[in-house]
């Protein structure tokens, strides 16, 4: 009898588990059972691991094999188990020495060949396992992941027949390069800039308002007037992000099979889903839960072009990520969380002909088109403002160029430096205790009540109209909101003016 344990990682969510492998080898007839909640992927490894063993020129034991994976009540899932599975055997056989994996986690799939395979979402299990202090054992063709973290433990294995080898004290594991140089910054060419747009000053000032206190934009214009163009620039105003924050948007893309780039690692992503999404693929969810479109936009901006056109069920899935900051998956085995606290920028027409001056839509139909969006939904877009045909003459213009991409950021970065260090958050995610210390004086207060009660909007409209005023203010550095920045955040209301004039009797 003899028992060999193997330390692992599961996969839950953006968390990385413990798992322990414990092999049993015993008299009897041979047989090879698998045990510990593992789903059908991970019972296929039993035929993966005895074909890898043979082909790797060591003996499969003829023995009866009970594979255990604890803890039993964690559901696993994939071929990543396929690696410790063969070396839980190889040690209880003592075809490995079984001392040689204490510190040591390994996860891997093998290929019938005893190759050791790339793995999907193991960046959660790097950063785990360098908290542990462990050396880990994981496929080279993951290395890029190993290199994102930075941690110098990591080995990388191609072979089951190596990996004996290091076990055998006989040969070391290639490990990861020094990391001082790995980064290079994408071009900002590539991002475009805002002198591509020709035209729409407005429109750009609310960009960069929305860029700078981190606000949920919705943009109202016909066909052809820039607003897709608009939205894509705004990554050029945000700043970079930091390493924590670009570690958490990476492990998010690892867990959901999405690519790595390390010229684009401390870029905020960028997601534009296209309207024939679900709600699953927008929020997150499936059979085995991954995180979805809003996940994957985190520290981000997620683009919603021709918004409209989403069903409203899927429009109303996001209004409770955008409050949380977080979307919660639950299922009969686990509760998973993915952070998803994304910037919301949206694009529509204002009626279903593409202009509300044009003839073919009267008022009913514009209004039918628009309840696409439900009120509480609208609610949440901190400005809306509408982007207008360009006048005669614009396009011909000789100079059309308005301030570079670079000269808007820099004054984005210092309005949320201002931002950071009065409460140590951006204005979009001001409480209200910290709006009645933001810098409002009473009567400023009592004029901007009357017009949020004169336009019919909400108590949260009334708050976001006050973040926007004093990310106004921290534009132009200054330290007191005043009735000028109310004014301004007002008139960045561009679909309450639409409804009230489409509701009213003259």
């Amino acid at each position: 009898m003899a028992i060999a344990c193997v330390s692992t990682r599961a996969n839950k969510g953006v968390e990385a588990p413990a798992v322990t492998v414990e092999v049993h080898l015993s008299n009897g007839l041979p047989a090879f059972n698998l045990v510990g909640l593992p789903e059908t992927s991970v019972k296929e490894a039993k035929e993966r691991v005895r074909s890898a063993i043979i082909n790797a020129g060591f003996e499969f034991p003829m023995k009866r094999i009970t594979v255990n994976l604890a803890p039993a009540d964690l559901p696993k899932q994939g071929g990543r188990y396929d690696l410790p599975i063969a070396i839980g055997i190889l040690a209880a056989s003592k075809q490995v020495p079984m001392q040689s994996l204490n510190d040591h986690e390994f996860v891997g799939e093998l290929a019938l060949s005893g190759q050791v395979r790339y793995c999907q979402g193991l960046l959660p299990v790097i950063v785990d396992a360098s908290k542990q202090h462990s050396k880990l054992v994981m496929p080279v063709d993951n290395r890029q992941e190993a290199e994102l973290v930075g941690y110098q433990h990591c080995y990388f294995a191609t072979h089951l027949q190596q990996l004996s080898e290091y076990l055998h004290g006989q040969s070391l594991l290639p490990g990861i390069d020094s990391q001082t140089h790995w980064v290079s910054e994408e071009p900002n060419e590539q991002m475009g800039c805002l002198t591509d747009v020709i035209g729409q000053y407005q429109a750009k000032q609310a960009l960069e308002i929305a860029a700078a206190g981190q606000h949920n934009l919705l943009m109202l214009g016909s066909p052809g007037t820039g607003k897709t163009m608009l939205a894509s620039r705004i990554i050029g105003l945000l700043p970079d992000l930091n390493y924590d924050q670009a570690l958490e948007v990476a492990a998010i893309h690892s867990v959901a099979g999405q690519p790595l780039s390390v010229q684009r690692f401390y870029r905020r992503p960028f997601r534009t889903p296209h309207h024939t999404s679900s709600a699953t693929a927008l929020v997150g969810g499936g059979t085995i839960p991954k995180p979805g479109e809003i996940s994957l936009a985190h520290h981000g901006v997620l683009f919603l072009d021709e918004i409209a056109e989403f069903p409203r069920k899927v429009l109303d899935c996001l209004r409770e990520p955008m409050e949380t900051g977080e979307v919660t998956i639950s299922r009969a085995a686990a509760k998973l969380r993915f952070d998803s606290r994304f910037q919301l920028i949206a694009a529509m027409n204002p009626s279903p002909c593409g202009d509300v001056n044009q003839s073919r839509a009267n008022s009913d139909q514009i209004q039918r088109y628009l309840s696409r969006l439900s009120g509480p939904f609208l609610d949440r877009f901190d400005l809306t403002i509408e982007v207008p045909k360009l006048p005669e003459g614009t396009l011909t213009k000789t100079d059309n160029s308005g301030e570079t991409s670079a000269e808007v950021a820099q004054r984005v970065l210092l309005a949320r430096e201002i931002q950071l260090q009065r409460f140590g958050v951006l204005n979009s995610q001001l409480s209200g205790k910290q709006l009645k210390q933001a810098g409002f004086q009473h009567a400023d207060l009592q004029f901007l009540e009357q017009s949020v009660h004169k336009l019919g909007l909400s108590v949260r409209s009334f708050h976001r109209l006050q973040r926007v005023a004093r990310t106004i203010a921290d534009l132009q550095q200054s330290q007191q909101v005043c009735r000028r920045h109310i004014a301004q955040a007002l008139g960045y209301r561009a679909m309450d003016r639409l409804l009230n004039s489409l509701n009213s009797p003259y």
